[in-house]
């Protein structure tokens, strides 16, 4: 999960660093890359490509994109690491969903450890200044499509081999940031094409090593781990990007970040 996290946030790393590129040609490298990874996969182990439950995988696959395109687009006008820790409300979001869609039921101090949360959103949005509102907005709407993207891949289930549910992601992610990247394709020039053909690599790696980690481990030990792309990716903002956190980006990011790793601990009991 570690090797995972930090392969996430070198992914996260290099989409800020590509500024002058615009979202959609983005999304196309990332997909793309992934897209050729994850096929090679797929037919090296003989599983079925094209799966059983199609329709869902294709809903999944159009609201991770969206939920993917509005990421990439809020980091560039937030800090990365603001970013990622605001992404990561998805859980909520997807409990919720999960409440109205598939009648699930969630405990009582659950409901705590959300407020605690958006609680921590809204010092992270109401005392710093450094928040970017157009930014923030993308985060958060980004974070309610990728709270319905969990609740799809529940209703999935386990009929569908996991590689390809990411593989029709990743297909879907090529055609459509293929096409909308056409009218504002920016040619790459230095270091910005090695960086296209790595966000793919970064990508697959995380999906990789995160399903190993959770088919080794207990998923109450394992979970909590992936947060540590938040103090990663913190890191390297800071480190390499330069960035400046105020003491109350730090209370609302822990207050956020702390309070799902409860949820994630206490889910799992």
């Amino acid at each position: 999960m570690v090797i995972s996290t930090f392969s996430f946030t070198l992914m996260n790393v290099t989409v800020k660093s590509l500024d002058r590129i615009p979202t959609f040609q983005i999304v196309f490298f990332r997909c793309l890359g992934s897209f050729v990874l994850a096929t090679t996969y797929i037919m090296v182990k003989g599983i079925p490509i094209f799966g059983t439950q199609r329709r869902l995988m294709l809903l999944r696959a159009v609201l991770g994109l969206t939920a993917m395109s509005l990421f990439f687009l809020s980091l560039k006008h937030l800090n990365v690491g603001t970013a990622v820790s605001l992404r990561y409300l998805s859980p909520i979001f997807a409990a919720f969903f999960a409440v109205v869609v598939l009648r699930e039921k969630l405990k009582n101090v659950q409901w705590i450890f959300f407020l605690t949360a958006f609680a921590g959103v809204l010092v992270l949005k109401g005392f710093d200044g450094n928040i970017n509102t157009t930014g923030f907005a993308l985060i958060l709407t980004a974070s309610v499509f990728s709270g319905m993207v969990y609740v799809v891949i529940r209703k999935i289930g386990v009929s569908d081999h996991p590689a390809v549910v990411v593989n029709y992601f990743m297909f879907v992610g090529t055609v459509i940031g293929g096409l909308l990247a056409i009218a504002v394709w920016v040619e790459p020039i230095g270091y910005e094409l090695m960086f296209l053909l790595l966000l793919g690599v970064f990508g697959f790696m995380g999906q990789l090593y995160m399903t190993r980690a959770f088919q080794i481990a207990k998923t109450n030990l394992v979970a909590p781990l992936k947060y540590i792309e938040v103090i990663f990716t913190i890191s390297i903002g800071v480190l390499w990007f330069h960035e400046a956190y105020t003491i109350y980006s730090f209370i609302g990011l822990f207050m956020i970040i702390s309070a799902l790793v409860l949820n994630t601990l206490v889910k799992k009991d």
